[in-house]
């Protein structure tokens, strides 16, 4: 072919394609948006065993980075303050990017959320108490009950996920699927071992504010003493969000001596921003009534702005394990971002 015909036929070509299908300096600018937020607490105790009867501190201040390139979504996140658990100092939790073309099916790499339970993705603003229930705690690593430390339920991996089948009514979708393979060793810590976790959740939606789940985690995390914990965990849940709102969640850990937990809570609707929210949770650290530690609460919220909350919190704990068996916390949240 002649390079006269052969530029006629690429200037046919190239006229026939959409517009702007070639702007690929367009289509790749990179958005980036930078916000925090910080929870600060007044609390008090009447339990004999604690350290501190009555406190003050922030319970949570971070900083992040959300960014986007193309079909790809990237998010790097800091908790800067102390925690109760024992890690001091800012650290990394938040280090991952997704790729976001279909709706169908995402992946994910990082560090980031483990899939495990309705509540742990939960931002801090939309739990509707003072702080994650017992369950996430203890079985989807904040505070994990093989000792592992304190990682905020995340992980290291690489997880898949999707949305299914779009109504024709209000275009929500009726399935999500989830599942990824973790390090097991939580965050900022190096694997100790080739075995991986598996985490996964499916669940359907009925109503487009409504969703009932399943999930599954099998694994293992190994300590510093190189002792391995299995974890063999499974869990139930629903969740609701409308007028009113309610969740409950119901978990099993088959190894290291079996433990299950379970939680529910209610929320009014609003009304002049304030709402009303009760919840009851339930750990029980051996599957046994001797040593559950069951909580039953209120809390009170005001939200004059999205990013501007107050919140009331009173708990009754009924720790048979304890010494001091019954006992009552209370405390004030102020909550802000930017």
């Amino acid at each position: 072919m002649k390079k006269k015909q052969l530029l006629t036929a690429l200037s046919i070509i190239l006229a026939t394609l959409p517009a702007g299908a070639w702007s690929f300096k367009d289509d790749l600018v990179q958005n980036t948006s930078f916000g925090g937020y910080a929870i600060g607490k007044v609390s008090a105790t009447t339990n004999d065993a604690a350290d501190k009867k009555a406190d003050i501190a922030m319970r949570l201040v971070r900083l992040y980075v959300d960014s986007r390139l193309g079909d790809f979504a990237m998010r790097l996140q800091m908790h800067l303050n102390g925690n109760t658990s024992g890690v001091n100092g800012p650290r990394l939790i938040d280090a991952w990017v997704e790729w976001q073309h279909w709706k169908e099916m995402r992946v994910k790499f990082g560090q980031f959320k483990r899939p495990f339970t309705f509540e742990n993705p939960m931002h801090p603003f939309t739990l509707g108490e003072g702080t994650y229930s017992q369950l996430a705690d203890r079985l989807a690593g904040f505070n994990d009950r093989t000792g592992e430390h304190a990682s905020a339920g995340r992980d290291v991996g690489l997880q898949l996920q999707g949305d299914l089948f779009a109504s024709a009514r209000d275009g929500h979708r009726w399935l999500h699927y989830q599942v990824g393979v973790f390090s097991g060793q939580g965050i900022n810590f190096a694997d100790r071992n080739t075995r991986k976790d598996v985490i996964g959740g499916l669940w359907v939606a009925p109503l487009a504010e409504l969703q009932v789940g399943v999930f599954g985690w099998t694994g293992n995390y190994v300590d510093g003493n190189k002792v391995t914990h299995e974890r063999r965990r499974y869990a139930v849940g629903a969740k609701y969000e409308g007028r009113w709102t309610a969740r409950a969640e119901f978990a099993v850990d088959n190894a290291d001596g079996k433990a299950d937990a379970w939680y529910a809570i209610v929320g009014t609707p609003s009304w002049h921003r304030t709402r009303l929210f009760a919840h009851y949770d339930v750990y029980r650290d051996a599957k046994c009534w001797d040593c559950a530690k069951s909580l039953y609460g209120l809390s009170l919220q005001h939200t004059p702005h999205p990013n501007f909350m107050l919140q009331a919190n009173w708990a009754f704990a009924d720790d048979r394990a304890a010494a001091d068996r019954h006992y009552h916390n209370v405390d004030i949240q102020v909550y802000f971002r930017f």
